[in-house]
């Protein structure tokens, strides 16, 4: 039984991983299980088996990228404001850089007016939020950050990392590349926080 749960896991898995980049590539109107069962070496069939239909599949997806987004915000009320934004701005970036398709599904639901995924976000996202922003407003009392708006930090954190995924065509044009490298992510990321730490954050206070 063990065995078997692995193996639906992974199976699932690897249907998920080439969903997100068809659903990337034509939408949740333009894709079909077809497409993703042909992409995936499989029947279309095994989709159906795990997934009754591809509304279902892709709100799996866009659940399971949501999830993985509010992981990367690991920080809680316990923390220091600059290693926890630094750490948080990174690991958003580091999401740009090794599973782009994610956020072009995510914006495509959203610029569509979020039909699928609404009711998630005014649950799940919005007391995620509230949470993190309750942090970020503690460390803004302690005097650990200048006064803003917690929310609009974490947009604007969003925003400019996502850019890297979302606007990826762009920038390599611009930059004049083929891909982006390994060095470019980083050159954003030491950008991103000084911009944010740099205009926000206190200096840590000395033990001695």
């Amino acid at each position: 039984p063990t065995a078997g749960r692995r193996g639906r896991a992974r199976s699932e898995a690897e249907i998920l991983a080439v969903a997100e980049e068809v659903f990337a590539t034509y939408g949740l109107h333009g894709a079909t299980t077809a497409k993703i069962a042909e992409r995936a070496g499989i029947p279309k069939a095994n989709i159906h088996y795990y997934f009754s239909t591809k509304e279902a599949l892709y709100l799996r997806v866009l659940k399971d990228i949501l999830e993985e987004w509010l992981s990367a915000a690991a920080f809680d009320a316990k923390d220091s404001a600059r290693p926890a934004l630094e750490a948080y701005i990174r690991a958003k970036l580091h999401y740009s850089r090794v599973r782009p398709q994610a956020s072009k599904v995510w914006a495509n639901e959203i610029l569509n007016g979020a039909p699928l995924i609404r009711a998630h976000l005014e649950e799940r996202l919005l007391a995620w939020v509230d949470a993190k922003a309750a942090i970020i407003q503690g460390w803004i009392d302690r005097g650990e950050l200048a006064p803003v708006d917690p929310r609009h930090l974490l947009f604007t954190i969003w925003a400019t990392t996502q850019h890297y995924s979302d606007f990826a065509t762009q920038i390599t044009i611009l930059l004049r590349k083929e891909a982006l490298e390994d060095a470019d992510f980083e050159q954003a990321a030491q950008l991103l926080t000084q911009m944010v730490l740099g205009g926000l954050a206190k200096p840590l206070q000395s033990c001695s």
